[in-house]
């Protein structure tokens, strides 16, 4: 829907998406509140170690490098093709960001988004009637000394993510048995098991679920911890029947080598009949209990490799889901699309952006909710061809 300045854009999450749409939004003239629940970048500095597989081109913005630029007349890019880790990235690029005139003023930090609805209407109220659309968003935000207020903003952005609501490990999308109760000990994000986690996983026996990109990334750092820590065992469990192609999806041509590469090495290591990594292709994790005496994780498996195995440790990488609980009383179907790049939009002036518009399709990147970022300003804009990306150096 069209909006015209002056309104109110109230953006949920400042993480990489969050902050461009910021940004956008800004160089606009629009007036931004940009929230997130934490310190700022929080979740993705959980992944920091992770090398990105999208090179420096395709992770920044015209925008933002702008802005940048304006902000420090030292500050210089990085070249196009360099691959970074994802804190590199995030010290390099987005924390700055975050910190520019453009954005400080508006980012606050540690003020949790508890729900989202419309003044005096539920969800049933008015369902594709125009005069929804005159009724302005009403938002309950708690800041970190727990106190409550309502905040109305015109627009809503959601670009919360999916970091902070992995899948759970068990079969059909639910828990395993007693994973509930084992949650804390379980390693649901990205372990830095040649960094900071090594001790905890040298010479240990890891059962890592999923074929999510993490898993990949997980398995790749255990076989090289394999090389120095000689007793390091691992057993890769994923639900599919690969037909010995390995688990993890290769794209034909795929334009990102480094991931192509990353997939090839796994997928390599999977298919070996000795070594550190044992692959049990359609099994699925059917119970989990942990014995506080031996410090050690019994797990019944489902399906081809049936069984109860014992392990030190546990990476759950089944990838991430949507959660869309925040807006129980507005129109919002998040669901699979076919939509190459999909913008979320089934509520009038609320969009969903980034990797939570994907829901559970993998293989979000930046570049796709840069794009969004553009069609959805030219939606509230009113304006078919505009594009900043195109118009600002």
């Amino acid at each position: 829907m069209a909006v015209d300045t002056p309104a109110k854009i109230a953006i949920l999450g400042a993480g990489p998406i969050g902050l461009e749409a910021a940004l956008y939004a800004r160089y606009l003239g629009y007036e931004v509140d940009l929230y997130e629940r934490g310190a700022v970048l929080e979740q993705w500095r959980r992944w920091a170690h992770a090398p990105l597989v999208t090179p420096w081109s395709r992770n920044v913005t015209p925008l933002g490098v702008a802005a940048l630029r304006a902000q420090d007349d030292a500050w210089r890019p990085e070249p196009d093709d360099a691959l970074l880790t994802a804190g590199e990235f995030a010290a390099r690029y987005l924390q700055p960001l975050a910190g520019c005139d453009l954005l400080a003023d508006c980012l606050l930090e540690r003020t949790t988004v508890v729900g989202v609805g419309r003044e005096e209407i539920l969800r049933d109220d008015l369902v594709g009637d125009d005069r929804r659309i005159d009724v302005p968003f009403r938002i309950l935000v708690r800041d970190a000394e727990g106190r409550e207020r309502i905040e109305r903003a015109d627009v809503v952005v959601d670009c919360t993510g999916t970091l902070a609501t992995p899948n759970p490990a068990g079969n059909g999308g639910l828990p395993a048995v007693g994973e509930a109760a084992c949650a804390p000990r379980i390693e649901y994000g990205l372990p830095a098991v040649l960094g900071r986690d090594r001790e905890a996983y040298a010479d240990r026996t890891t059962l890592v679920v999923g074929n999510a990109h993490g898993a990949a990334l997980t398995v790749a750092g255990l076989a090289q911890l394999c090389a120095v820590a000689p007793q390091t065992q691992v057993v890769w469990v994923t639900r599919g029947d690969d037909d010995g192609a390995g688990p993890m999806p290769i794209v034909e041509n795929d334009p990102l080598s480094a991931r192509a590469a990353l997939y090839v090495r796994v997928n390599d290591l999977a298919r070996l009949t000795s070594g550190p990594i044992t692959h049990r292709p359609a099994t699925s994790v059917e119970a989990i209990d942990f014995d506080a005496e031996e410090g050690r994780f019994r797990v019944e498996l489902a399906g081809r490799y049936a069984g109860y195995h014992t392990f030190d440790r546990i990476v759950a990488q089944a990838g991430h889901r949507a959660d869309a609980r925040l807006y129980a009383e507005l129109n919002i179907a998040l669901a699979p699309t076919t939509e190459p790049v999909p913008l979320v939009q089934t509520e009038p002036d609320f969009y969903v952006l980034g990797a939570k518009s994907f829901d559970r399709r993998a293989g979000f990147v930046l570049a796709e909710g840069h794009d969004q970022i553009r069609r959805l300003f030219a939606v509230i804009g009113d304006r078919e061809n505009l594009n900043l990306y195109a118009t600002v150096r």
